[in-house]
């Protein structure tokens, strides 16, 4: 078995069987460049040149119900984060016209809690508004929602529906135990059932395993989720996570090519812990790596990277933001 070989294996269309994943899991760090040029030739072929670039607005903040333990705005965790209701649609309309200016062409609003009221949805649906009159694709980030109350924000112009898995259904209750996987799985199957863009992926370097990171790549790949986001975790003081030690970049560059291998043609999004994983000088891995997507400007209660610095290395690296 080498990386050629399961590097045909994906572009034949052929199934990766558990020897394979192995194989990948298994190679040794100084390996690891080999295995990048492999996993950046497969997003070549699905994805060209082009990148993805969104943004995100933290739209309401703070006090949510569960106690996911890597979470900053949990109820739960003393975490000394912003709390705030639902910020009005001009707010949002503002900061996705700078999201713009750089190219951004996908813009999420993300809304702490796991249920939505008649209240904030109508709010949502008038933020989505003004956010598709620039142009953008609104994406909405708001919990669980069922398809009824997606239909209804269709009509007002939403186009994506996020709502992360973040780990394994094996590893899920060590994460967190407010509520069952299986309804975050619903929220997941209800915005496919909706017809809308869905955006599903995990937060990685929370204490999972690799089986673990196996496992939530085969489920999203079954569910048939178009776009992978791929978190990596920041600790936040205050969280049962506050003292983990982050990801060095060896593994956490092994997990994008590994998702590279098992999801060859989904969209595979770099999101938060960037920063903390990579720093801001190591970005010409990361879009090496076989991503294809990129969350640039600020994340929900973290600073992000340098916006124009994202984009002289994508411009280096000899790549184009995608244009819509």
């Amino acid at each position: 078995m080498s990386l050629k070989e399961l590097h045909r294996k994906v572009l034949e269309g052929r199934t990766l069987y558990d020897a394979d994943i192995r194989y990948i899991v298994h190679l040794p760090d100084d390996r690891l460049p080999e295995l990048l040029q492999y996993a950046h030739a497969i997003r070549m072929t699905h994805f060209n040149t082009t990148i993805g670039l969104c943004a995100i607005i933290n739209a309401k903040s703070g006090t949510c119900s569960e106690d996911c333990s890597f979470c900053a705005q949990s109820g739960h965790h003393n975490t000394h984060s912003p709390e705030y209701p639902l910020i009005s649609a001009d707010e949002i309309q503002t900061a996705a016209r700078r999201a713009q200016s750089h190219g951004v062409t996908r813009f999420g609003i993300v809304a702490s809690g796991k249920l939505v009221g008649d209240k904030d949805l109508h709010g949502f649906a008038q933020s989505i508004q003004k956010v598709a009159e620039l142009g953008m694709h609104p994406d909405l980030s708001p919990g669980t929602l069922d398809v009824g109350q997606l239909k209804t924000l269709e009509k007002a112009g939403l186009k994506g529906y996020h709502h992360n898995l973040e780990t394994s259904a094996s590893f899920f209750p060590r994460m967190c135990s407010t509520h069952a996987y299986e309804e975050d799985v619903a929220a997941v199957r209800s915005g496919i059932e909706a017809g809308l863009y869905v955006c599903s992926g995990g937060i990685f370097g929370i204490g999972e395993s690799w089986e673990d990171r196996i496992e939530l790549a085969l489920l999203l790949r079954e569910l048939g989720v178009q776009s992978i986001p791929i978190n990596f975790l920041h600790p936040i003081p205050g969280t049962p996570l506050e003292n983990r030690e982050v990801l060095t970049p060896a593994e956490a560059l092994k997990v994008v090519a590994l998702y590279r291998f098992l999801l060859p043609d989904r969209a595979l999004r770099i999101c938060g812990g960037r920063v903390t994983v990579f720093g801001n000088t190591r970005k010409h891995e990361l879009l090496a790596s076989g991503a294809n997507g990129l969350m640039v400007g600020d994340y929900l209660t973290t600073k992000g990277g340098c916006v124009a610095s994202d984009l002289d290395e994508i411009n280096k690296a000899g790549l184009t933001p995608a244009a819509g």
